[in-house]
């Protein structure tokens, strides 16, 4: 079949890759479209230094299981279910798992996928491919909610006004009458008007110059070593600060500011797939036009250089019309 590899940082197109063979309570599924994420680009990087098929955003369709037939989408962690992380409901933090596209499973960047199939939701009619994609990363949008307690009073900050970013404050949106982006793309900015959200847009000026303590809430999607330090000077005393996003690099921060200030620093990763299907089935986040570049499997070079550009938004393998 067609696939991406990642083999020590090098990405390659491959048009004999082995179909996957599913395992035990696993399903088939064939790939119609997989988006590129920030995860992928620090994949690339040598973040976790995996190997194999990389991607963990898609659409397809299940060939085998229970919903064989239907559109799905997938939760990236293949828990084990028995260990006691697992028995606590803590199923996303087992220890045995492995992470689709991420950790010792191959991804979503090929034609077919193996999946727990536990892990698939049906996509609903009335919700499209190009709206389906962006399940995944909204539902970590939608993390944020879940583990921090946002009022419509709470000052929020968003810095980062790349994909996560924008779904990011789509989501505190809903919870916060004082959300604040902060960016360095004018342009993306301005999709938060297009899209007619409450949400206040900041050009990020040097961080030097950005306010000292001015919000309650400050969540960090750089995907950059650079942003934590920025989230620790936006909030306020006590309050928290969450971090999307991972990096291949090493931060280099002083730690000082965080006692001194008892800030609270939460870690936050996937999310709920239902929250975000029923979202965007209900329109009450819009995620239409997002998506600015599509490209073939084996046109990856382009594809992960594309999602470096400012001009990009959300970069998207057209993979069920590829060749079988």
């Amino acid at each position: 079949m067609h696939a991406i590899t990642l083999d020590a940082g090098t990405l390659r197109f491959r048009d004999d890759y082995p179909l996957p063979t599913p395992g035990e309570q696993e399903s088939l599924v064939r790939v119609i479209q997989a988006g590129v994420c920030e995860t992928d680009l620090q994949l690339a990087r040598g973040y976790m230094g995996f190997s194999g098929v990389p991607g963990h955003e898609f659409v397809g369709i299940a060939e085998t299981g229970g919903h064989a037939g239907r559109r799905v989408v997938g939760e990236i962690n293949c828990s084990c279910g028995q260990c006691a992380t697992c028995q606590a409901g803590r199923p996303t933090h087992c220890p045995h798992r492995t992470v689709v596209g991420i950790d010792r499973h191959d991804g979503a960047f090929a034609q077919w996928l193996a999946i727990p199939e536990s892990n698939l939701h049906a996509v609903p009619e009335s919700v499209s491919d190009d709206q389906a994609v962006f399940v995944e990363p909204l539902a970590a949008a939608f993390q944020i909610t879940d583990q921090v307690d946002i009022t419509k009073s709470d000052r929020v900050a968003v810095i980062g006004d790349g994909r996560l970013g924008f779904l990011s404050a789509q989501v505190l949106s809903l919870h916060s009458e004082h959300v604040t982006v902060f960016g360095k793309h004018q342009h993306k900015l301005a999709r938060f008007a297009d899209k007619g959200q409450s949400v206040a847009t900041v050009a990020a000026p040097d961080p030097a110059d950005l306010p000292h303590h001015a919000f309650d809430v400050v969540v960090d999607c750089t995907g950059s070593t650079t942003g934590l330090g920025m989230a620790v000077q936006l909030v306020r005393p006590r309050g928290t600060v969450v971090l999307k996003t991972t990096v291949a690099g090493t931060h280099e921060l002083s730690l000082a500011a965080i006692v001194i200030d008892e800030i609270n620093l939460v870690g936050s990763r996937c999310g709920p797939f239902d929250k975000a299907m029923d979202a965007l089935q209900t329109g009450v986040i819009d995620v239409d036009g997002l998506i600015t570049n599509r490209f073939r499997l084996d046109q990856v070079e382009q594809a992960f250089h594309s999602a470096t550009q400012p001009n990009s938004f959300k970069v998207v393998f057209d993979i069920g019309s590829d060749p079988q």
